[in-house]
């Protein structure tokens, strides 16, 4: 079995993948206005008022504890938008909108406040989300009014709050398990993302900081990543062909390396294979960080291993293998063999588990057969663990090109590159997007650089693994 990973015609699958969402979209829009305009057609009196009053349905009804809360949180949302609370003399609703669009105009005196650029960004998303999630619950309440009238009109009486609560903890037992995750993804995660997104379009960089206002510079920080002017353009290249290089090596060596090892240790005839197994989890035993530094110390000038190499008589003097190295090939080397001591033993553990499961009549019909060792290896045990750990491999391939302990404990990026300060030879995109942020802040460009790795992960997620067999054949193996 093939997993079916050509790359040939990745690209078009990017642009296929790209239409067919396009279309979805578009038909998700059109279905959305012909099933509100065919509800406002069919539904009677009290359907069509709750288009202007949320929750009049539900009381027409007489669901009332529904209909209150419907109306209160209509309530609430017109009184947040027109009295606009203030949070350290920033306000919310309406005018949150307003000086979202300006990021402020006050620049501030001895006698008045400066106005606080980056709380008018963050409230102008917050209120944003507010509108839209009173949109959904305006939805809801539509939604809620046309079935009322609908149960109404064929059994004569409609659902109480007490039949409501029953059917969420029986029936749509998944919308109440989903709410809670639902929330939290879109306060602690979207929102964030969002936030950090509309940072890559204003000047929020190190000569921006206080009490000085920010402006939107439109599409220049993106630009920037291509025009080949200034750091962040000469370096995004090749930051981001380093980072492939080194996921690509990370993920496979430890992922083939992994499934051999596995192999080794469950073949017929090795003895004391809970032995082996146990030395390759002490390996992982060990929190990670601890073993990248004491990797760093012992690889060091003055380190064991240099001392070794130097009292054999291999080398001269000490060399050094990472951050101070004058080669740079050698420390992503070293990186990369680093990185596969420590990660080949997770595959190790799983490829164990999975060849536990193969059916041991495959094993045997293929014997009766008279496939050699080396034929059932190829048909019959690669394809199985191949075919189970697909997204596992996928996970681990994003997982690597967002791999921030290995790379930045090792080597914090170095040794330096020609024509850059910020981004170092061995600084993948999240060690970069770090740097920019943290130690330059260069927030905006570090947004851009934060949007340009989700963008890179998602598109080779999503298109790898909808090519993959274990997504269009997750119910069978062959």
């Amino acid at each position: 079995m093939q997993t079916e990973l050509h790359t040939g015609s990745f690209f078009t699958d990017i642009g296929s993948s790209v239409k067919k969402a396009a279309v979805s979209i578009c038909r998700g829009f059109i279905n959305f206005f012909v099933t509100f305009a065919k509800r406002f057609k069919d539904g009677g009196f009290p359907t069509k008022i709750s288009h202007l009053i949320m929750g009049f349905g539900n009381l027409y009804h007489k669901q009332f504890i529904k209909g209150f809360i419907y109306l209160s949180l209509q309530a609430g949302f017109i009184m947040f938008m027109i009295l606009c609370p203030r949070v350290n003399d920033t306000p919310l609703g309406y005018k949150a909108l307003i000086n979202f669009r300006t990021l402020g105009t006050n620049p501030g005196d001895i006698f008045t406040r400066a106005d606080n650029s980056m709380l008018m960004l963050l409230f102008g998303v917050i209120t944003m989300g507010i509108i839209i999630l009173i949109f959904l619950l305006y939805l809801s309440n539509l939604g809620s009014a046309y079935k009322a009238e609908c149960d109404k009109r064929k059994t004569g009486k409609t659902l109480t709050f007490r039949e409501d609560i029953r059917l969420l903890l029986d029936n749509r037992f998944h919308v109440t398990l989903l709410t809670p995750t639902f929330i939290g993804v879109s306060i602690f995660t979207l929102m964030p993302t969002i936030f950090m997104i509309f940072i890559a379009f204003t000047n929020f960089d190190n000569a921006h900081q206080g009490e000085v206002l920010l402006d939107w510079v439109g599409m220049e920080n993106i630009a920037s990543l291509f025009t080949r002017t200034g750091e962040i353009g000469q370096r995004f290249l090749p930051v981001l062909g380093w980072t492939l290089t080194w996921t690509v090596f990370a993920t496979f060596s430890c992922y083939f390396g992994g499934i051999f090892l596995g192999i080794m240790i469950n073949m017929k005839g090795v003895r004391f294979k809970t032995f082996w197994r146990t030395i390759f989890i002490l390996t992982i035993a060990m929190p990670q960080f601890v073993s990248l530094l004491a990797v760093r110390n012992i690889l060091g000038e003055l380190g064991p291993f240099n001392t070794m190499l130097v009292n054999l008589g291999i080398i001269n003097e000490p060399l050094s293998f990472l951050a101070n190295s004058d080669s740079v090939l050698r420390t992503r080397v070293t990186i990369i063999l680093t990185n596969f001591w420590i990660g080949v033993p997770y595959t190790m553990l799983m490829t164990t588990g999975i060849l536990m499961n193969i059916p041991a009549d495959l094993y045997e019909a293929a014997r009766i057969d008279g496939a050699s060792k080396l034929k059932i290896l190829a048909k019959i045990t690669m394809p199985y663990i191949i075919f189970v750990t697909t997204p596992y491999l996928i996970s681990s391939f994003v997982g690597n090109f967002n791999s921030f302990n290995v790379i930045y404990l090792l080597t914090e990026g170095r040794p330096s590159a020609v024509g850059g300060y910020k981004a170092g030879a061995t600084d993948l995109l999240v060690t970069w997007l770090f740097k920019l942020s943290v130690n330059e802040r260069e927030y905006n460009l570090g947004a851009v650089v934060g949007i340009m790795t989700f963008i890179c992960t998602s598109v080779i997620t999503l298109v790898t693994y909808r090519r993959s067999k274990a997504y269009r054949e997750e119910d069978r193996f062959q």
